[in-house]
């Protein structure tokens, strides 16, 4: 069998099911982390027999695939804002919205210097050591409930040669800070509700870890609620609060935290024009 001949097959069992676009992604992931091929690699190799090894391995991730595994869990990686991280299902897989909320802290507080930061409900570390490579001398501190998804962390900290600190904490019971002490505050918690499972794809249902995804329908914004409380006494004047949200709540989260005195708080759109993203300013004292 050559090269050709064994992506093209595991493309077309998986376009099926995920649709050709995809499918070609996926194999193109498959060459990458099974040979260490490009693109261009693929092309001028095509004609090249494979091992029965190789297409035993390629037939074995495809066979997962189509299980629903996501892939960046079969390969234990995915890429973030530029960044190679290890994923594993003790933490979520980065999406491609949480890349925007990344940028727009990165637009607004690129060049300020001894900036403190930080990130909670961590997981994978992704928010924090991209913040942590794109505000250069800033200190950037994250938590997270799960030890299994700092620990991932903490690796991705020590691959990436980043000096984010991390500890464990939980963000509905955060003790009281002595004294303001961060500019940032970021946050991509749990936001879905209960009820929203039934729409929801089986690749997230069955693998991705549901105490980082889900929230109880009797209060949806539990999570917002009890870090907007905490940011209020952490963040120092002019501090700003930046959360990732679930659209359906979008008002409700706006209302409430405008009602609790915070300054500026405005809503944004993602790259799919749903309500994804709120910031807010810390009052002044």
């Amino acid at each position: 069998m050559t090269l050709h001949e064994l992506c093209t097959d595991a493309a077309s069992r998986l376009s099926a099911r995920f649709g050709p676009g995809e499918a070609k992604w996926m194999v193109r992931i498959m060459m990458s982390e099974l040979k260490g091929y490009t693109q261009a690699d693929i092309a001028i190799k095509s004609a090249d027999e494979v091992s029965e090894y190789l297409a035993g391995k390629v037939k074995s991730v495809t066979d997962r695939l189509l299980n629903d595994e996501p892939i960046q869990y079969i390969f234990s990686s995915t890429v973030f804002y530029g960044l190679t991280l290890k994923v594993t299902p003790a933490t979520l897989i980065p999406r491609p919205e949480t890349e925007e909320l990344v940028d727009m802290i990165v637009r607004r507080w690129s060049g300020h210097d001894d900036l403190r930061v930080l990130d909670a409900c961590t997981g994978s570390g992704c928010i924090a050591l991209a913040l942590a490579r794109n505000l250069p001398f800033s200190r950037v501190d994250a938590f997270d409930v799960s030890t299994a998804a700092l620990e991932v962390a903490r690796q991705n900290n020590a691959a990436l040669k980043t000096s984010v600190r991390f500890f464990e904490a939980d963000a509905l019971h955060l003790p009281a800070p002595a004294q303001p002490c961060y500019d940032i505050i970021v946050s991509n918690p749990p936001y879905i509700a209960e009820h929203e499972k039934a729409s929801m794809e089986p690749n997230v249902l069955l693998h991705e870890p549901h105490s980082a995804l889900f929230v109880p329908d009797s209060d949806p914004l539990e999570f917002y609620k009890a870090l907007a409380a905490y940011a209020m006494e952490a963040l120092r004047a002019e501090g700003m609060l930046y959360f990732e949200i679930n659209p359906l709540y979008a008002a409700e989260l706006k209302k409430l935290m405008e009602t609790d005195g915070w300054e500026d708080v405005e809503l944004y759109p993602d790259m799919q024009r749903l309500t994804r993203f709120l910031t807010a300013r810390e009052p002044e004292r």
